[in-house]
Parts: C-alpha cells; sequence; structure tokens
C-alpha cells in the first residue's frame, strides 16, 4: 500500500512530537514547495473533523490537538494534575532539582529507565521547564520553576535538603561513569 504525501506528512509530524520548517520537510518527503503545500492543504482536509489540527508559524509546521477538542484536552490534564506526583515523577524532579539541569537522556541513565511519562506529567504541573540544550540544539535540557522551589517550601536550590553534599555526590558518580566509559 502506497501513501500519499499528505500520510507521509502526518507520519512525520506525529513522531517528531514537535514543529518541523518547511524546508526539512521537503528534503524527507522529496516534494518541492508546490507540492508540500498541496500535501498541507490535503492534510488539513483530512484532519477537519478529528481531534488533530495542523499548526503552521512562519516557516514550521506542526500537529496539534483541535481548538475543537480544548475542553476535553482541560478536563484531562486536570484530572492528571489532581492527582498526588508518583514515586518517578519525584525521583525525575529530584534529579533535575540536584543536577541544576539535566537532559532525558541523563535523567533515563540515573533512574535506569524511561523517565517520559514522569517528565510530561511534571511540564503539565508547571514544576519544569523544558529549554533548548546549548550545546546541541537536537536536545531538550530541563530546569525546576520557581513553582517547584515554592511547592517544597524552598526559596533557592540551596535550600533543599544536603543540597551540597548529594549535588557532589551526583558530580563525582557522574565523573566515575565518565571514566568507566573512555577507559573500555
Amino acid at each position: 500500500m502506497s501513501l500519499s504525501p499528505s500520510a507521509h506528512l502526518e507520519a512525520l509530524l506525529f513522531a517528531e512530537g514537535g514543529p518541523l520548517t518547511k524546508k526539512k520537510l521537503m528534503a524527507l518527503l522529496g516534494l518541492d514547495t508546490d507540492a508540500l503545500t498541496t500535501a498541507v492543504l490535503d492534510l488539513e482536509t483530512a484532519l477537519g473533523a478529528r481531534g488533530l489540527a495542523l499548526v503552521q508559524t512562519g516557516d514550521e509546521i506542526e500537529l496539534r490537538t483541535s481548538p475543537h477538542a480544548a475542553d476535553t484536552i482541560r478536563t484531562y490534564r486536570e484530572s492528571e494534575l489532581a492527582r498526588d506526583l508518583g514515586k518517578a515523577s519525584l525521583e525525575t524532579l529530584a534529579i533535575i532539582l540536584y543536577r541544576g539541569t539535566a537532559t532525558r537522556t541523563e535523567i533515563d541513565w540515573v533512574r535506569g529507565v524511561n523517565s517520559g511519562a514522569a517528565l510530561r506529567s511534571l511540564l503539565l504541573r508547571g514544576l519544569i521547564e523544558k529549554t533548548e540544550d546549548a550545546a546541541d540544539k537536537r536536545r531538550a535540557r530541563y530546569h525546576a520553576t520557581v513553582d517547584a522551589l515554592a511547592h517544597l517550601g524552598v526559596s533557592k536550590l540551596e535550600e533543599l535538603p544536603r543540597f551540597d553534599e548529594l549535588r557532589q555526590a551526583v558530580a563525582a558518580a557522574e565523573e566515575r561513569a565518565v571514566l568507566a566509559d573512555t577507559s573500555v
């Protein structure tokens, strides 16, 4: 079965989970500007009565939930926010707090498991924020927010229990891991 350009566009945007530039989409799909425009219009038409929509900002396109599903999404997020933070979310938040910043790969390495759901929960609650990693623009770094500190009853990271001790322990463990990787 051969997929249409709009179906390939939908698959790429879904897999990316964020915006892609039109230039990158044209390269990935092997389309020129006119063909991409047609694929975008076809996909917008196909999504018209569904729960997803295309969002275009300048030269980027992203697949998002439809504005018509806003009430459903709001109810879902509110129910998620009403639950207590689980062990995975607390571990993830602790790693971010005591490291100061962390990528998902770094968090996964420390925890030994996939932390995607925990990160998503913390992001939805506004306890962490995601920024572009200056060293590698393809990945994100996570930072604790002021709300996280307020939630924990501290005004700065240094007020966290055993902050200096644990931060030094984390740095030492990471240094040992790097040395072990380079000696292999």
